[in-house]
Order: structure tokens, then C-alpha cells, then sequence
């Protein structure tokens, strides 16, 4: 089974974050743990959407 956070999720926004912060030198963890803090957030308001009779 799937991870609901796939790292290759993580991986995207975290080249976007750092494409958008101008692609700085040696800010890789930085950039992985934002992401990673933003996609978890936004599967927990997912969830806190969906009913629970689905």
C-alpha cells in the first residue's frame, strides 16, 4: 500500500520551494522538510473534510 504522502510528492514541491526562493546553495533539508510539513498539513484538512461515511 501507498504511502498517502508519496516522497516523490515531497520531492515536487520541495524543487518548487526552492525554485521560488531562488534556488539557494546547501538548503536542501530545508527545503524537503517545508515541503514535507506543507503536504502533511494539507492532507489533514483533506481528511477533516471528508465524511466519516465514505
Amino acid at each position: 500500500m501507498a504511502s498517502p504522502l508519496a516522497q516523490k510528492d515531497i520531492e515536487r514541491r520541495a524543487y518548487k520551494l526552492w525554485e521560488q526562493a531562488g534556488m539557494p546553495k546547501g538548503r536542501d533539508q530545508e527545503f524537503h522538510l517545508e515541503a514535507e510539513r506543507q503536504l502533511k498539513g494539507e492532507l489533514i484538512r483533506l481528511e477533516l473534510k471528508t465524511p466519516d461515511t465514505l
